[in-house]
Parts: C-alpha cells; structure tokens; sequence
C-alpha cells in the first residue's frame, strides 16, 4: 500500500515576515523579465505575498499593486 503524500507544513505569519524581503526580491525579477500579471500570480512570491496582505493588510500592500509599482519602476529606468 502506497504512503500518502504528507501535506505541505504550514507557514507561521513570522515565517512569511522573516521572507519578505526575498518575496519582494522573485516579484523585481519577475517584472524585470516581462513576465505578465496573469503568469506573475501563478508563483509562490505571489502567494506568500497575498496570504501577509490577507493576514496584515496595514503593513504589506496587495501583491496587485506591488507588481504595477516594480513595472513602471523597472518602465521608467
């Protein structure tokens, strides 16, 4: 009889805090290679991004607007 497959750990709201930075870091990179919105929310930066906005929506902005603020960053250099 096969093992199920274990589920993926949790991540703490500290753990997804500790991480923004690199977050942040995958979403420059994304917007620097062309990548569009659509395939940009398909990512694991995005997600982690969306569930601290979900969870503290007072101190991180929605990955939507994070995404619009790095394009026209990376558009206008």
């Amino acid at each position: 009889m096969a093992k199920a497959a274990d589920p993926a750990p949790s991540l703490t709201v500290g753990e997804l805090e500790a991480n923004y930075p690199l977050y942040c870091k995958a979403m420059r990179i994304l917007a620097r290679e062309g990548k569009s919105a659509t395939k940009a929310r398909r990512t694991v930066c995005w997600q982690r991004l969306e569930m601290l906005h979900h969870c503290l929506p007072n101190q991180y902005r929605d990955p939507d607007y994070l995404y619009l603020l790095l394009s026209r960053e990376l558009a206008a250099s």
